[in-house]
């Protein structure tokens, strides 16, 4: 186990514990760098809307230990598998609106999105010859344009 990865789950656990959450950090393996699986009581906080404070927790992890890891690599958080099923209804939501674009021949764009969730589909899309994705937008209203090529 890699030791910014243990280093990051103390990290979080002193949070957690600080503020009164009944939540724990534990590590596990990810391909692109460490991941912390995160259970407890109170995990429905970190999940509501949309996961928006799992992803300020991660954040903040990785802003206070993603130095230490290799280049490349990032510390991932999840709860209650969170995340692979985002990432499964976003690459069901790409190939959904991969055929309607091939339909009716017209742009689509999806509301704004995080760019870990953007890559999603620009991946589920990226073998798409007929397809071209783009990124449009700035900052947190960055936009996810699909057309015809």
């Amino acid at each position: 186990m890699n030791e910014a990865c243990t280093e990051a789950q103390e990290f979080l656990n002193a949070i957690f514990d600080g503020a009164g959450f009944d939540l724990h950090a534990n590590v596990g393996e990810a391909e692109s760098g460490c991941l912390l699986n995160i259970d407890g009581a109170d995990v429905s906080l970190l999940l509501s809307e949309g996961g928006e404070l799992l992803e300020a927790v991660q954040h903040l992890v990785n802003q206070a230990v993603g130095r230490k890891l290799p280049k490349g690599e990032r510390i991932i958080c999840d709860a209650d598998d969170f995340r692979a099923t985002r990432e499964a209804e976003l690459r069901a939501m790409a190939h959904y609106v991969a055929e309607r674009v091939r339909k009716t021949g017209v742009p689509y764009t999806f509301g704004p999105m995080l760019a870990n969730e953007r890559r999603v589909i620009h991946l589920a899309l990226a073998e798409d010859e007929d397809l071209h994705t783009e990124s449009i937008g700035e900052g947190s209203a960055r936009r996810l344009k699909v057309t015809l090529k």
